[in-house]
């Protein structure tokens, strides 16, 4: 998509963090917008604060198919059309082999996996419909792309998110959308505070032992965030990755070193599958 300027976007987790960055970025390049997020005080302020491009916000759970239908009639029925699906929000808990939460593998796969998914079902008619072309935008990340964190519900999402990514750019190209999968490292959001719109019905996170390896790393997790990349400068490669129908988008120059022992692994079992 070269032509922005007057093009709708509809943006998951859109009221913080590189959702909110997004709009930002699409609201300066002249497109109509709709924030989706699952907190009412945030979005409120973030639709506020992106005065006087054309922005609106709609309160959605992504986990939840109707929330998220509900959210896109209100969007057709304000803009008419959406071109950009952006399927941002994320959530993280904790993984680990020493206590194995059900509740959250739940709620990262209901999140980062299944909000992807129901976005797309909700969208995706649509986008294909008007006959104007497209993108999609799913967020993933470094992390799916190299298991460095362990046994993951987040990993594991993200790793769904990226084969998912590769298998639509492939179905959706004679349509004429495009498709993105954005996998950053480290980004100053709020997904270390994720727990905060953790809804009920996954219960309360277990309890992690404070000197415990899983505590320990979540720590470390939380200093690089903070000093991660200022999320403008990832929503500006997403414009340009919009424009130039890029499938993968990369923001961090030292990524490659975080995949190349994966991917030296699976060319080497490939190549005794070939010896023999």
């Amino acid at each position: 998509m070269q032509e922005l300027r007057g093009k709708t976007a509809f943006i998951t987790g859109g009221a913080s963090g590189i959702g909110l960055a997004m709009a930002k970025a699409f609201g300066e390049a002249g497109m109509k917008v709709m924030l989706a997020d699952i907190e009412q005080d945030v979005l409120t302020a973030a639709v506020r604060c992106l005065a006087p491009h054309t922005v609106r916000g709609v309160v959605c759970d992504v986990a939840d198919p109707d929330s998220v239908e509900r959210a896109a009639q209100e969007t057709l029925a304000a803009f008419g059309k959406v071109h950009v699906l952006c399927n941002n929000a994320g959530v993280a808990a904790g993984g680990g082999i020493d206590a194995i939460s059900i509740d959250n593998w739940r709620w990262v796969i209901d999140v980062n996996l299944m909000g992807v998914v129901h976005g797309l079902r909700s969208f995706l008619p649509h986008m294909r419909s008007h006959g104007q072309g497209g993108h999609v935008v799913n967020t993933a990340s470094m992390a799916g792309m190299n298991a460095g964190l362990g046994f993951s519900p987040y990993a594991a999402s993200k790793f769904a998110v990226v084969a998912m990514s590769e298998g639509l750019a492939v179905q959706l190209a004679p349509h004429g959308i495009g498709v993105t999968v954005l996998c950053p490292f480290f980004v100053r959001t709020r997904i270390g505070e994720s727990g905060r719109n953790r809804p009920q019905r996954y219960g309360e996170p277990p309890a992690l032992d404070p000197a415990g390896p899983s505590a320990l790393m979540i720590a470390e997790i939380a200093k690089r965030i903070e000093a991660g990349l200022d999320p403008a400068e990832v929503a500006a490669r997403v414009l340009g990755a919009i424009r130039d129908n890029e499938l993968y988008l990369f923001t961090h120059p030292n990524m490659r070193e975080h995949v190349d022992g994966r991917f030296a692994a699976i060319q080497a079992a490939m190549d005794q599958v070939v010896a023999k």
